[in-house]
């Protein structure tokens, strides 16, 4: 039988730095998609405006998100921010701005499209019931907004989690930076830990983004 390296997660306390590092992982994704769905449900509620400079604004933000890498994101907000104005950011919290932005944006896309498709009658009704364009909002669109988002943002949190794997590139010690570790620890007594370990962490974030994927299936068939 090949030795498939899965030894090293045995010693010591190698597996539950494993977990400890996916437990990072998960907390900076998921303060990340919170931010993310708060502003993104006020970006996507100005992208629906008619207003020139609040269209050219949402629409400069979103354009930069798709077209800036997240890793080029992580290294001007981490290496040069701090940099240029002094202040003292670590990992953690450079990689929630980011992910935070990038979510954001993202996030006020899927909003703009499903306030667009709410159909003009329902705003007309709200209308004729002597409603403001404020309480239209709070209690007819906004509620509908939300009930057709909630598949779609599974899917952007399944990204953000697997998306965190990139802030070991600025010295935050997650799951895949402990791996990193591992392996070169263990990379004499164990030539074959680099398979055994990745291996573990596919099925960490297996699990982790997994059952979102289906309740976001779930979801999305019991609310057609």
């Amino acid at each position: 039988m090949p030795d498939l390296g899965l030894n090293v997660l045995f010693k010591g306390k190698n597996l539950t730095r494993l977990l400890g590092g996916l437990g990072v992982a998960l907390q900076i994704s998921l303060l990340s998609v919170g931010i993310s769905i708060v502003l993104g449900i006020l970006l996507g509620v100005l992208m629906t405006w008619k207003n020139p400079v609040s269209r050219v604004l949402t629409r400069l933000w979103l354009e930069t998100v798709r077209i800036m890498p997240q890793m080029v994101l992580l290294f001007l907000v981490y290496f040069g921010t701090t940099r240029v104005f002094g202040w003292n950011l670590s990992g953690e919290m450079s990689a929630v701005i980011v992910f935070s932005f990038w979510g954001a944006a993202e996030m006020g896309d899927l909003v703009r499209g499903a306030l667009l498709s709410i159909p003009a009658h329902q705003y007309e009704s709200a209308a004729a019931l002597g409603m403001s364009g404020a309480q239209t909002y709070r209690y007819i669109i906004l509620p509908q907004t939300v009930r057709r988002l909630i598949p779609l943002s599974m899917n952007l949190i399944t990204r953000m989690i697997k998306t965190t794997s990139l802030v070991l590139m600025i010295g935050v010690v997650e799951v895949l930076k402990v791996s990193q570790q591992i392996i070169e620890a263990n990379r004499m007594s164990s030539p074959n830990a680099a398979f055994g370990v990745y291996l573990t962490v596919f099925f960490l974030y297996f699990i982790a983004c997994w059952p979102i994927s289906v309740l976001a299936g779930y979801l999305e068939k019991r609310w057609k």
